[in-house]
């Protein structure tokens, strides 16, 4: 996947407040095409709250998002997903009772026939499926099974497989790894990389300073709501980064 553009995503002067508190001030930061950038932060540093402002489930007060250059304003999560982002969140969003190939087509259902005479093509799903899952050599039995007979990684992998099946622009992952052993952390992180190579823009929310010094190509560090620091991920550590996150540091742009 190409763009022209210098940044897939960029935020400029984001602000969100839920009543009196506010969550984001004047928040500004980007992540570049192929890919991960890294938003690292203590909890209620303010990185849920600027991905959902990302991904359509909240609206900014204040500020701008641009998806590959251009401005844009979303007031849901499907808009949000028109313009080629995706959100793989810490919980997944997978039903467990249903198959794999239904979760990968969950409100995106294909149908033949015409009018009102139209049924679900659960052939060309199933096909579509196991092409999707294919194409990020992903394992899995078979794309009938049930989510709730699925390992940890591969329900990953089900989750990323649904973000990334359908010309996404933007990932964005939270808390990929957290939940995983350090076999289905590695495929998770092959998954990511693989990613990247195809151009998607990943923004990565994570604890694990490791894993972003490994996988991070830049790294925004946020703290009480701002931007403290922003810069290449060969350039930090994981003391700069406990430093910035903490306050100890006064923060570098």
């Amino acid at each position: 996947m190409t763009t022209t553009a210098e940044y897939s995503v960029e935020v400029r002067n984001i602000r969100k407040a839920f009543g009196s508190v506010d969550a984001l001030r004047d928040v500004s930061l980007y992540a570049k095409p192929g890919e991960v950038t890294a938003i690292v932060g203590d909890n209620g540093a303010g990185k849920s709250t600027l991905i959902k402002c990302i991904s359509g489930v909240y609206k900014a007060d204040d500020g701008e998002i641009f998806i590959n250059g251009e401005p844009v304003s979303f007031t849901s999560p499907e808009e949000s997903r028109s313009h080629g982002i995706e959100t793989v969140y810490q919980t997944l969003g997978l039903v467990e009772d249903l198959a794999i190939w239904q979760n990968l087509f969950l409100n995106r259902e294909a149908v033949k026939g015409f009018g009102p005479f139209k049924f679900l093509d659960k052939n060309t799903m199933r096909q579509r499926s196991t092409e999707m899952l294919a194409n990020l050599d992903v394992y899995i039995p078979s794309v009938k099974s049930r989510v709730r007979g699925l390992s940890g990684g591969q329900r990953q992998a089900v989750a990323i497989c649904r973000a990334t099946g359908w010309g996404s622009h933007v990932v964005i992952m939270d808390e990929p790894t957290a939940a995983l052993g350090v076999k289905e952390t590695a495929k998770v992180e092959t998954l990511i990389h693989r990613l990247k190579s195809e151009g998607i823009a990943i923004l990565l929310i994570s604890h694990n300073f490791d894993q972003v010094l490994r996988l991070a190509e830049h790294i925004w560090v946020m703290r009480q709501g701002n931007v403290m620091a922003g810069m290449r991920a060969k350039d930090t550590n994981g003391d700069e980064l406990v430093a910035l996150i903490t306050g100890a540091s006064a923060g570098r742009k």
